[in-house]
């Protein structure tokens, strides 16, 4: 863990009342900006790895989220075929399409979870050391619990990533392309 010394930041972005239509990300959430300060706090240096978790799971007996069949009292309207455990998947077009309906790239897949990210039929080379996913905020507070910290609020959070820059659209540069050592965001596909 590392000592983020607090400070004040303007922390949000602005989307030009465009949303996430127009871009990835921002989001509408994102506004207004507006000044904030937050005080000193721990943060891991790192996300939580597979491995990490799977001490958490082990020592706890713990069942994510994910790995929880849904009720029919969670979801009355659910047809029944439809509430087994699982996550959602990104899931690459095969063409261009708009922005403004996410069920076009993401599809629910039966049995995604932290332990088989792209579903159990999946052969995805999932490894002990990368950062562990398909977890809910539930399931992070659990293991943050369970590891004696605590999860950093929005505006935390937020402000370690600047890392103190300030009045940029992303946490980490002016362009959404220059995270593209982020696993998380799909670039489109090579020729």
């Amino acid at each position: 863990m590392v000592w983020i010394r607090g400070g004040e930041f303007s922390m949000g972005a602005a989307v030009n009342g465009h949303g996430s239509g127009e871009m990835a990300m921002p989001s509408n959430d994102a506004e207004p900006i507006h000044r904030v300060r937050v005080d000193g706090f721990w943060m891991d240096k790192t996300a939580v790895t597979n491995e990490e978790f799977e001490k958490f799971v082990r020592a706890t007996g713990y069942v994510t989220i994910a790995e929880r069949t849904p009720t029919k009292e969670e979801f009355p309207t659910a047809p029944p075929e439809n509430l087994v455990a699982g996550s959602v998947v990104f899931a690459p077009t095969e063409h261009e399409v708009p922005l403004n309906n996410h069920f076009q790239w993401w599809t629910y897949v039966k049995g995604a979870n932290w332990r088989h990210p792209q579903g159990p039929e999946a052969i995805s080379g999932e490894k002990k050391n990368i950062r562990s996913c398909r977890s809910l905020y539930p399931d992070a507070e659990a293991y943050a619990k369970w590891a004696g910290k605590r999860l950093p609020t929005e505006a935390e959070f937020e402000f370690a990533a600047r890392g103190g820059l300030a009045g940029k659209t992303y946490t980490w540069a002016t362009n959404f392309v220059r995270r593209e050592m982020d696993g998380q965001h799909w670039q489109g596909k090579s020729q």
